[in-house]
């Protein structure tokens, strides 16, 4: 196959739908969701959904844990459990953003959050434990958003990126808490 053979093929598969374009103009009622969105937008908002519930969950772990953490090494500790707080509430605020932005509905009942969420409630006093606890909650965040990222593969670009972007500080929350692991030992 010659170059110019590979560039008028390249060139063919490079040209947008009309068809898709002008469905776009209509549904204005509907924002961001076009009529291609295709079947997977319930199930994304239940994944989001899901997803909400564990950063809520996580956000009330890392609170508890900044007010009672006592010790020696405590004060700094407790500091970054607030930091992890104040982050996890970010990645909520994100993730029901785009649940709205999909036409859904945030699911905030209290009722439902911990059964919802992939990671679990802490409620240790022992400053160890809590390392450990939100180290568990944060490789499980990690192991459910890559699952999310494999399932929404390319039916959703924006969710898809935005749960890699939260996924990467998830890592960093995870790799600064096995570093204080490994100095609390």
């Amino acid at each position: 196959m010659n170059n110019s053979t590979r560039a008028s093929k390249s060139q063919a598969k490079l040209v947008l739908d009309q068809k898709r374009l002008d469905a776009a103009k209509k549904s204005l009622d509907d924002g961001a969701v076009t009529p291609d969105f295709g079947p997977w937008r319930e199930d994304i908002i239940r994944l989001l959904n899901d997803s909400l519930a564990t950063e809520l969950v996580c956000v009330l772990r890392y609170k508890r844990h900044h007010f009672t953490a006592t010790g020696l090494e405590s004060p700094a500790i407790a500091d970054e459990f607030l930091v992890h707080a104040n982050e996890e509430q970010a990645h909520a605020d994100r993730i029901a953003q785009r649940i709205v932005q999909l036409g859904g509905e945030p699911d905030l009942n209290p009722d439902s959050l911990t059964k919802r969420s992939h990671a679990d409630y802490n409620d240790e006093l022992d400053l160890h434990a809590m390392i450990r606890a939100n180290l568990i909650a944060e490789r499980v965040a990690i192991e459910a958003y890559t699952q999310v990222i494999d399932l929404i593969g390319d039916k959703d670009h924006t969710t898809r990126r935005m749960i890699e972007q939260i996924l990467e500080q998830e890592q960093e929350h995870a790799d600064e808490l096995s570093d204080w692991m490994k100095k609390a030992k």
